[in-house]
């Protein structure tokens, strides 16, 4: 019955048996209430239809993202289609083994014996102002990994220090959040 009459108000028609007034309403009084119920209706409709607007976005990647090793730090470039009008962080996250150079205290230098494992990332917030139309083309470049202990790359002793001079980057993850939800997480074999 409640569906029928918000249907019945909203055609300008009265739900009611034809004379009825419900009980509650002498005949002659305008019909105030049905406006109103008019324009109530209109306001709900129009906001449940806007919410899915903002948050429906199915984010994707426009392209498939481009990696580009820089030696130490991995360059990461892609275009997103499908966001919102907030606020979007982007997250890499990586994996890959480093290769080191051991140095003396005398300054002689030998390459560390063992590969290092690492996970160097990158993450930047973009304002809604960057976004156009629902897209948005950025590059994130990996901080370098912080050096390892000459243990950890197979110096000689603890006596000499480590230097990566370069990652094999493996895997790279890239997560992006909008509204403070995570609207996109894909993960790439490099």
């Amino acid at each position: 019955m409640r569906l029928t009459v918000i249907i019945a108000i909203a055609n300008n028609h009265n739900p009611l048996p034809s004379g009825s007034t419900g009980g509650s309403r002498p005949k002659d009084t305008p019909h105030i209430m049905q406006k109103k119920s008019k324009t109530t209706l209109a306001a709900v409709v129009l906001a449940l239809l806007a919410v899915p607007l903002v948050y429906a976005a199915s984010v994707h990647f426009k392209k498939a993202p481009t990696f580009s090793d820089q030696g130490t730090t991995l360059q990461t470039c892609l275009s997103l289609a499908g966001l919102g009008n907030q606020d979007v962080t982007i997250t890499v996250k990586t994996t890959g083994s480093a290769t080191t150079i051991c140095t003396n205290q005398g300054g002689k230098a030998a390459p560390g014996q063992n590969k290092t494992p690492v996970a160097p990332s990158a993450q930047q917030t973009f304002p809604a102002t960057e976004i156009k139309n629902g897209n948005l083309s950025v590059c994130l470049t990996t901080t370098p990994p912080p050096s390892p202990t000459a243990t950890e790359a197979g110096c000689p002793n603890s006596n000499w220090s480590a230097n990566i001079t370069d990652v094999q980057f493996s895997t790279a993850e890239i997560i992006v959040r909008q509204g403070g939800k995570v609207v996109l997480d894909q993960k790439f074999t490099l």
